[in-house]
Parts: structure tokens; sequence; C-alpha cells
């Protein structure tokens, strides 16, 4: 199990010897100087999960360097904790305010130190935990929410102008007119599933369909032939392209929504 990170700064040297003498077993640390260049040269490099000041006398001299240092250790989630007298832990929360997420001190207990940043750290794993579920959550109801999208290929402009009337209250439907402008539309575009027309000039339906399938970021998406080719061989081998479905034209509006429905809901 990988041990927290702690990195230590501060004057107040007999309590940094305290924690590398007794919280050396539990977490990994390092010390850095009060000067802001190496401060950040160790958070890029070190990566801490808690960020100690030990305070001894500090002047507001000082600690303008804590208060240049909040957006880095905002943005990077590092927690903040302070150890020191009651009067410079005072003067710290007077002058770097909301940073300091607890102060310690004296006497200071090490034990109370390591339970409390264990404490904190898993609370902060649980925090990631339940914005990643909600996140997640969020997703599928964009997605729940989302109109699933139909490609039609055909090329005739009466039939996908009868195909997008029957389909446009639901779904959202794209039309083209060959396989070569479908190829070009889902370069950007995404389609949930595709109507394809068997017989077109140049590459037919089942020519269509073999180069889909042969993308691998297409080669998914379910293919329903829409055509009014009826010779039992061409059906046959259409068939054994194995599409998702075979509907005749002319359309049944009913039959071709249940289909879509049956694959893209």
């Amino acid at each position: 199990m990988d041990k927290y990170k702690i990195l230590i700064c501060g004057k107040q040297n007999i309590i940094i010897d305290d924690f590398f003498h007794h919280l050396s077993d539990d977490f990994d640390l390092l010390t850095t100087s009060f000067r802001y260049e190496d401060i950040v040269k160790h958070v890029n490099l070190f990566h801490p999960d808690v960020f100690i000041l030990c305070l001894n006398g500090e002047t507001k001299d000082d600690l303008n360097v804590m208060i240049e240092l909040k957006r880095i250790f905002t943005r990077e989630s590092i927690i903040v904790f302070i150890a020191g007298s009651h009067d410079d832990c005072d003067f710290f929360r007077n002058t770097v305010v909301y940073m300091a997420e607890e102060s310690f001190e004296k006497p200071i207990s090490v034990a109370n130190i390591r339970n409390r940043i264990n404490e904190y750290m898993e609370e902060k794993k649980k925090v990631a935990i339940d914005e990643a579920k909600l996140n997640a959550q969020l997703e599928k109801v964009k997605e729940e929410e989302r109109r699933k999208h139909v490609l039609v290929i055909d090329d005739d402009p009466i039939m996908l102008k009868v195909v997008k009337e029957h389909l446009h209250e639901n779904y959202d439907v794209a039309t083209a007119i060959s396989g070569k402008i479908a190829y070009k539309f889902l370069e950007t575009k995404k389609t949930d599933i595709i109507l394809l027309d068997y017989e077109m000039p140049g590459e037919d339906g089942p020519d269509v369909l073999m180069a889909l399938r042969r993308r691998p970021e297409l080669a998914n998406i379910p293919i329903v032939f829409l055509t009014g080719v009826t010779e039992k061989a061409k059906i046959n081998a259409a068939l054994s392209l194995k599409p998702q479905g075979y509907l005749l034209k002319p359309i049944d509006k009913d039959k071709l929504i249940g289909t879509i429905e049956k694959f893209v809901g």
C-alpha cells in the first residue's frame, strides 16, 4: 500500500524532527525551505497529499509565501495543516485565512496528527468516489436524454424525405445519397443506426455495409437494409452479411420505428 506523502516546511525544527522520528514509518516525508520557488518545485516533483507548516515566530512577510501558494495547493488538492504554539497558529489563521484545514497546538501529539491525516485522506477518497459516481450518473442521464441518431443512405431523394418525415419526431435524422457521402459524414459525426438502401449506383448497399464493417470505429453500428429488392438470391446475399435487419419498401412506419427501437431504443 502506498504511503501518503507529506511535505514539511517551517522554522520549528524540533517539531519537524519529531515528525521524522515518529511518522516516517507511516508516511513518505520530505522537507522543503520557506522559499516560494523551492516549495513549488517540491510540489511538482513530490506531489504531496499533505503540506504541514511548522510555525516558530513567522512574520507576516514570511506568511505571504503561503498566500501565494494558496492557488497551487487548491489546484493540486493538497491538504494544509499547521503546527506550533497557540500564538503562532492564531497569527497564521488571521493572516492566511481559510487555508489551514486544522491546527495542532503545543503540546503536540504526533499520534493525533497521524490519526487526523489518515482521517482527512480517507474522507478525501470518499469524496472523490462520490464525485465519480455522481459524474457517471450525470453522464448516464445525459446519454438517456440525448435523442438517438439515424443515418439514412439512399440515392432516392423522395425516399430520404419520406423516411425523415416518419422519424423526425423521435430521432435526429441525417441523410446521404451515397456511401461516399456517408463515410465523410461519419468521419466527424456519430450515428446510432444506419438505414441502408440495397440498389444504388456505384457502391450498392452490400458494398457499403462491408466498407463500414472494415472500419473498427464503425463496425458495431447496427445496419438495417431498407429496400425494394425482393429477389431471393439478392436477399440471401444481403442476409449473409449479417445486417441487423431487412425491411421492404414501401415503408411501413410502425414497423420501421419498431425495428429502430429494437436496436437503439
